[in-house]
Parts: C-alpha cells; structure tokens; sequence
C-alpha cells in the first residue's frame, strides 16, 4: 500500500463554504486542477481562480433542481478506481474516466434545518444523496484517494501538501477516511431519528446513534477507563449547551452529575427560586425559596455532609448573594441559566470552581429517548416526563392532605422522580429533609432518609428532627405498611405513593390508624 500519493485533481462541492478560498488557492498553488459544483464553482471563479464544472466532467448537466449532479460513473470511477489495478486502469482509459485525487464535501445541513423548525418538505429537500455516496467512495479508496469533509481539517491537508511535495500520507488518508465515514454514519442516524419521529415510529426495526466529539477527558468514571464527551445534536438545553465560563474542564462525573442536577431543577421550572444539589447522581438537597439565597440555603441544610463537593443547580440566573453563599464550602460545578457580572467576580476567587450557563432551563415535559447499554444490547426507553398535579391523584385515606401538606407531596414527588431507586424523599415547607436513595429495600431507605435528617438537626442544634410534620415521597408502592410506619415514626404527616401493591388495602388501614394522609399517583419513578 503506497505512503505518499500526490493529489493533482481535486473534486470540491461543498455546503459550508467556510475557509475554502483560501484552500482552493493553496491547492491550485500546488497545481492542483479543480473541479466543482454549482454555487461552489461559482464562488471560486469569483474569487479568480480556475474550475472546471461537474458537468463537464460527467457530459450531463446538473438537473433535478440540482438532486443529480455527481451521481456518475466519470465520478465515482474517479474516486473508487484502484491505481494499481491494470483491470481498473483499462477501464478508465476506455471509458475516458480520469482519477480524482482529493474529494472535499460536505453535506446539505440537515441538522441546523430540524433544528430551526423547517417544514417536512425543506427538511426533506436537506439530505444530502450525491455527497455522502461520493464521501463512502472516496474513504473506501483511502489507500489512493484523500477526503476532506470537515473545514477543521483544511490546514492539516495544506500541512501535508508542504511538507510531502504535494501529496499526503497513509496515516492522514486513513485518519480523514475515518472521519468522513463516521460522519455519514451519524448524517444517516440524525435522518434516521427524524423520520422515527415524523412517522411516529420510536422503536424502528434498526435503530442508529449518533454524536459529535465535544470533549476529550483524562478519564471516565475511573482512572483507568478512557472516555470523551458527545454531543447528540438535539440542541436540547443543558449541560451539553452550557457555556464554561471558569474553572478546570469537565470530566466525566462532573458532566453526568451536572446534568441529573439540572434535569431537577428544572422540574421546578416557574415554580420560583429553586436550588439542587447533586452528589454522586442523587439529590442530597433541594429547596425553594423567596430568594435563590434562600432556596441554595434550605436544600444545603437537607444534608450539608454530602453537599460538599457537590454539583449546585439553580432554575433562575446565579446572583452576588447566592454567590457568595455557594463559595463558603468547596462545590465542584454551578449550572443556571445565566449568572451576573457580580456573581462571576465573586467565583472568579475560587479558580477551580466550574460555572456554567445555559440560555434557560431544559423542558422536563419534552419527549425524547433514554438509552442504556447492556451486554450485547441497548435499552431505548421514552424519557421520564411524565408530571402531575393536585387534581391527577387519588386520596385514598380517611383524612385528606391539607393544602400545606399536598403542596410539599407535589415537591417531594418531582424530587423522588430523581432519586435512584429504591426512593424515599422527606419534604418540609418547599425542602427536602431527608432522602434515602439507592437501597435494595425500601423500608432501609425510609430510615436512612430519616437517620440523615436526624444527624442535621443535631448538627444544626434542632430540638427534633425536621421529619417531624413532613410529608414523604415513595418513587414505587410500599408493598408492605412497614415502610410507611417507619416514616410515621419519624414524624411524617402525609404521604405520596403510586399505589398498586397487593397489599394496598393493608397499608391504606395503616395510614389510616397512624392518622396519615395518603394519596396514590397511579405512576412509580423507578431510576436504576
């Protein structure tokens, strides 16, 4: 397999004109011949340099409102002929097929057309046929044939052109060839998903992932596992949309963490100042509060143990005094959909402290899909969006929940949404108290969630425990009433479940003769 191999013909039809004069003149400079298409073609005569059309080339003109252009055997031998093939050789001096050198495409912009809403028929019009055809043909041919289809790659194909005498090498054809396959795999996979969703078939027979590198790590979740960060394209708010304004880079349990923290806070999205604090993936506090001072101070006071070195969401942009209040304890990453110059300056002391802001809050109510790998397979669910109101549940005990007391059971359930299974969420006044995550048994999490609020009240000088007079939330029934009289143990009033076991009679008596309030969802929140 030849090294080096000079580029004398050049094949350029591109949607994304960015950098490309001044390509163009670097490869005629190396007396590339140039070859392009259409509004391409056009360009680079305007800018004085000397093209030859597609048309030419092929002997048919561009036709279809431009649909066919380049799909042609004068193309595609050109680029997928092998030059050490006599066979190949014969066939293009027969059929007066010249070789192409060096393809630069890119594609029709699919992706920014979804995006801005487009109709079905301009969404249509935007996937590309004859650039990804051509790009597969090119990259096969990597062992000949150079392509280009990101504009980041013009100055490394430039670099190599001076510093080979014109030509390039294997290793760079075949880094380039990678790249421009696995950017065809993932054009196809964003056409793929958004036809599923245009023909409401989320779960179609064959179903393709795609994603763009947005960040290199030092490691995964571990030192010794390699890992990196991928954009999905969605352009979905959060932490893959965020702006970094200080601090070292994100690794990867910064970003999973930060992202379960404003998934929360965002459930709380025009419900006024709202804070989460994230560790490990599970709420270790969340509050509201008049002011977002206040809001950050009553979800640190759930659990300030596990507060520091946490991930810190707020649903309404950072300001001075939250600030202020954020950097008394060490905190890994604030996320909020915007921060004042005030806000920033007081971070700014605290060098490795992570800010980032989005433009708003992601739509905890938006539809999308979940994955999961598992051995040999991958899991695709529908996102949890599913939310309630007062109306949408059941009481199903003697006494109904006061107004106070069903306020604190919406709040208590958004949060257990969040919580790992299995959940238990203690809510006092618009803040959790205490949250019991995690445990193979719900009634351990019920006495974990209370023991952690036990151990705030005496750290905070309490004279009781602030499960007293507190609602509880259970992200799936109680199938036996020992978890529920655990937290009327603990001074729970009222208490918010889906409901659905055998025993809901059993444990329905046991509300009723603790005196609880109890209301079923008709939904769990299973989080694994």
């Amino acid at each position: 397999m030849p090294n080096l191999v000079p580029i004398g013909r050049a094949l350029i039809s591109v949607s994304d004109k960015f950098g490309l004069i001044e390509l163009s003149r670097a490869l005629a400079g190396f007396g590339v011949e140039l070859i392009s298409t259409g509004g391409t073609a056009n360009m680079l005569r305007a800018a004085g340099l000397k093209v030859r059309d597609v048309a030419e080339v092929t002997g048919f003109p561009e036709m279809m409102d431009g649909r066919v252009k380049t799909l042609h055997p004068n193309i595609h031998g050109a680029l997928l002929a092998l030059r050490d093939d006599d066979e190949h050789l014969l066939a293009m001096a027969a059929h007066g097929i010249e070789p192409i050198d060096l393809l630069i495409v890119n594609l029709y912009p699919f992706e920014e057309t979804v995006a801005k809403g487009a109709d079905h028929a301009t969404c249509i019009e935007n996937i590309d046929i004859g650039g990804p055809a051509m790009i597969r043909a090119a990259s096969k041919n990597h062992k000949f044939v150079t392509v280009i289809t990101d504009p980041a790659d013009y100055g490394a194909l430039v670099e190599q052109m001076k510093a080979n005498d014109g030509a390039t090498t294997l290793a760079f054809r075949q880094k380039m060839a990678l790249t421009a396959y696995s950017k065809t795999a993932a054009y196809d996979a964003s056409v793929s998903a958004w036809m599923a969703g245009e023909f409401k078939e989320p779960f179609p027979r064959n179903r393709s992932f795609a994603g763009k590198f947005a960040l290199g790590m030092r490691y995964g979740e571990n030192p010794h596992q390699k890992a990196a960060f991928y954009t999905d394209g969605s352009g979905r708010l959060g932490v893959a949309t965020a702006r970094q304004w200080q601090g070292k880079e994100l690794s990867y349990n910064n970003i999973n963490d930060t992202d379960a923290a404003f998934e929360l806070v965002a459930e709380f999205a025009g419900d006024g100042p709202s804070v989460a604090i994230i560790k490990h993936a599970n709420p270790c506090g969340v509050g509201k509060g008049a002011t977002l001072k206040e809001a950050y101070l009553r979800a640190y006071q759930c659990d300030q143990t596990s507060a520091f070195g946490g991930i810190v969401a707020l649903n309404q942009p950072l300001d001075a005094e939250t600030a202020e209040e954020i950097v008394k304890i060490f905190t890994e990453v604030v996320i909020a959909p915007g921060a004042s110059d005030e806000a920033k300056a007081i971070f700014a002391a605290k060098k490795n402290l992570r800010l980032l802001t989005t433009a708003g809050l992601p739509d905890a109510k938006a539809p999308g899909l979940a994955f999961k790998q598992v051995a040999g397979g991958i899991l695709v669910q529908e996102r949890d969006f599913a939310s309630l109101a007062a109306t949408d549940l059941k009481v199903v005990s003697k006494r109904a929940p006061t107004a106070a007391e069903m306020a604190d059971l919406l709040f208590a359930w958004k949060v257990a949404k969040h919580v790992k299974s299995n959940a238990i969420v203690y809510v006092k006044d618009a803040a959790t108290v205490g949250i019991g995550a995690g445990q193979m048994s719900r009634v351990d999490s019920t006495r974990i969630a209370a023991r952690k609020a036990g151990d705030m009240a005496e750290a905070l000088g309490l004279q009781a425990s602030p499960t007293v007079g507190s609602v509880v939330a259970s992200d799936a029934f109680f199938p036996f009433p020992d978890g529920l009289l655990t937290a009327a143990e603990a001074g729970a009033t009222a208490v918010i479940q889906p409901g659905g076991s055998m025993n809901d009679a059993a444990v329905i008596a046991a509300a009723d003769e603790a005196g609880l309030a109890m209301v079923f969802t008709g939904q769990r929140h299973f989080r694994h």
